[in-house]
């Protein structure tokens, strides 16, 4: 666990990102949402692992100015990422 908290604690992405991704978490479901970005449903844990390194390679295609780069998608999967660290903290 005390991985994931260092990975969180070290995440800085532009605030105009992370404001939206806060914005968004009222209407995040966890059973319909998290399919999308991870394959199933596994433990708090495990999904904020597996969330960071595609959120990883989202920001690396965001830095490196891709055509592909997709902003709407890179703040659905922070506003996932958020939502799985709340769930995370509460369960510790």
């Amino acid at each position: 666990m005390t991985d994931c908290r260092t990975m969180l604690a070290a995440l800085r992405r532009p605030r105009l990102l992370m404001r939206a991704a806060r914005f968004g978490l009222a209407e995040y479901r966890r059973d319909r949402d998290l399919r999308r970005y991870v394959g199933g449903t596994a433990s708090p844990e495990d999904t904020v692992t597996s969330l960071m390194s595609v959120e990883a390679r989202l920001e690396a295609t965001r830095i490196a100015g891709d055509a592909t780069y997709s902003v709407a998608r890179h703040i659905e999967v922070l506003i996932a990422l958020l939502a799985e660290a709340q769930v995370l903290r509460r369960l510790a």
